[in-house]
């Protein structure tokens, strides 16, 4: 399909001088062919001429297949009668109102599957990528509180948009940045006071955060101390105090949400280059911020320092208090020239929930006023809520959020109940999958019984195909099922035989090995990989690559129903697309963070 893309495209630039992006998809059901392009219908209003016209002109130009060899030359053939016939590489044909229709030869799948199996590393170039130095910040959970399922989504997604800037050539430093200062703290500290610092578990800083917030917004008196606890919070840090009863709470606290932090990364296969603790890049944020108040970009309202979004159509918000302490703005500001001081990036990604969208539009509006080299290579990403069914809202404020270990419990219950299995491998893999099919930015139902299902678009469904195929190809030396037949146990346990499929047909006084449309379907989809990864990458967008491997692994389920391997007169050509199908499967999914297991 990418083949004949490019060739179109430069038939197009050769004929009528123009450049373009044709479309090249899948042919409908109607028409008889492989890959179909409208491409005359959109060319027809800039060339004042019909659709029909512009096909003719365009399929005259290609006269059958012309494809582009690695050193850049062409290479082309002419029309056949039959397009399933060996030799030459495809058949075109013209329909109406307008399309350009493309048949492949079975000789030319052949070849492009060989050829598929070479440097998966070589598959997608990208010049936004290549050598580059990108910065991927996601997760960002704060000390002091305990993670939810929004940071198991950020921490899964953000990992495979890394991963995806890795394939593409990228130096990726995954950054973690999260507020070990702040109001926060200051509820949770409030709450903590009665602990012993040396029995504190994270269980405790969860509970305490609740109350202390729910203290902040019901009791006055309450509220102003734990003003007063944020200014000594922020002293003790700034300074490294150890001398008082508060700091050694503060420290432990700290300490205990970090090692927490690392052992919940562990357990799903993430890890992180670099934390930025919001103490850190606040000194940064506020010269920045003092700098640059003095230009005009910020200025005072009612004692507190702000950035006057409405100008620009956004809002104004506050980036130093009345109490002359940086708020979240000031420190983002920070962490944007920290990173920059540290890296150099070529792109910087952020990762964050949707409700973050207008806050960050104003931290990055206001640094474009002085620094819009920075900005311009920044990206900011946003992912919608993760609730169960049901349709419960949650909030860690209320102490009615779904943590994230809850989460992959429950898929580890779903998958033990349903299938008596413990397998990390698989229960990891569901939750991922889950989580990574969807289209980043609107919120998501999250099923945990939906997500360990065998069947549908599922990570097990996926795993089960591909054990399926090593089971294959761990046969392939001492497997002695006999050619005539092949038996082989449906997933409800019954027998089912299928005939070896000898399809051949007369060319010339010889036969020619023809392949079946399962066969033929499994390759071209096949061959849609490198395609799709490019997208995936350009757009950052892991869901293009996870739905693809389950149309991918739909293919292989019709290939291995109706397809003998083991014993089969093409035993050989087949078990080399099914490594073709275990190789691209294994790939696709380590890109999405998800492995394969022995068995199931």
């Amino acid at each position: 399909m990418q083949d004949i893309k490019t060739v179109l495209k430069k038939v197009i630039h050769d004929l009528y001088g123009l450049d373009s992006d044709p479309d090249v998809a899948p042919s409908p059901d109607n028409i008889d062919a492989d890959y179909s392009s409208n491409a005359p219908l959109k060319l027809a209003k800039s060339l004042h001429k019909s659709p029909i016209e512009i096909a003719e002109e365009l399929a005259t130009e290609l006269g059958g297949f012309v494809s582009i060899r690695d050193d850049g030359s062409e290479r082309r053939s002419k029309p056949r009668d039959d397009g399933r016939e060996q030799g030459g590489e495809q058949n075109l044909s013209i329909s109406r109102p307008g399309f350009l229709n493309f048949t492949l030869s079975d000789d030319y799948l052949k070849t492009q599957i060989d050829e598929s199996t070479s440097d998966f590393d070589k598959s997608v170039s990208s010049d936004e990528f290549a050598d580059k130095t990108v910065v991927c910040e996601f997760s960002d959970p704060n000390p002091f509180k305990v993670l939810h399922v929004g940071h198991l989504y950020t921490s899964i997604v953000g990992d495979s948009i890394a991963r995806l800037f890795e394939y593409a050539g990228a130096k990726v430093i995954r950054a973690n940045f999260g507020g070990d200062v702040g109001l926060h703290v200051a509820k949770t500290l409030y709450a903590l006071r009665q602990k012993n610092p040396t029995e504190l578990t994270i269980d405790d800083i969860a509970k305490c955060y609740v109350e202390g917030t729910a203290a902040y917004e019901d009791d006055e008196s309450a509220h102003k101390e734990i003003t007063k606890l944020n200014k000594e919070i922020y002293e003790i840090n700034s300074k490294g105090l150890h001398d008082s009863d508060l700091a050694e709470l503060y420290w432990k606290g700290r300490e205990l949400s970090y090692e927490y932090f690392d052992q919940f990364y562990a357990s799903i296969g993430v890890h992180f280059d670099k934390y930025y603790p919001e103490s850190t890049v606040a000194d940064l944020g506020l010269a920045k911020v003092k700098e640059q108040l003095e230009k005009g970009v910020y200025e005072y309202s009612d004692g507190a320092v702000i950035f006057d979004g409405d100008q620009y159509g956004l809002h104004t918000r506050v980036f130093i208090n009345k109490e002359g302490v940086p708020t979240y703005e000031t420190k983002d500001v920070g962490l944007i020239f920290t990173k920059w001081q540290d890296y150099h990036f070529d792109k910087s990604v952020v990762i964050t929930g949707s409700e973050q969208l207008d806050y960050m539009k104003v931290v990055l509006k206001s640094v474009e006023q002085y620094a819009p080299e920075l900005v311009e290579r920044t990206n900011h990403l946003t992912h919608g809520l993760v609730k169960l069914p049901g349709n419960v809202k949650m909030s860690s404020r209320k102490g009615n959020f779904l943590k994230a270990v809850d989460v992959l419990d429950m898929v580890r219950d779903a998958l033990k109940f349903e299938y008596d299995s413990t397998d990390e491998t698989v229960s990891l893999a569901a939750t991922k999958y889950a989580l990574l099919k969807y289209k980043m930015g609107g919120n998501i139902v999250f099923d945990p019984e939906d997500s360990v299902k065998m069947t549908g678009n599922s990570g097990p469904y996926l795993l089960y195909s591909c054990v399926r195929a090593k089971k294959i190809l761990s046969k392939s030396g001492t497997d002695e099922l006999q050619n005539a037949q092949r038996v082989s146990i449906r997933d409800n346990g019954s027998e089912r035989r299928s005939e070896p499929c000898n399809d051949r047909r007369e060319r010339g006084g010889e036969q020619a090995r023809v392949l079946n449309s399962s066969e033929r379907n499994l390759m071209k989809k096949l061959l849609e990989y490198k395609p799709v990864l490019e997208e995936a990458v350009a757009e950052m967008a892991p869901h293009k690559l996870a739905n693809y491997l389950y149309e991918l692994a739909q293919s292989f389920s019709r290939f291995y129903e109706n397809c003998a391997v083991i014993g089969s007169d093409y035993e050989a050509e087949r078990l080399k697309l099914v490594q073709v199908y275990l190789s691209t499967m294994a790939h696709g999914l380590n890109l999405l963070g998800i492995n394969i297991p022995e068995e199931m």
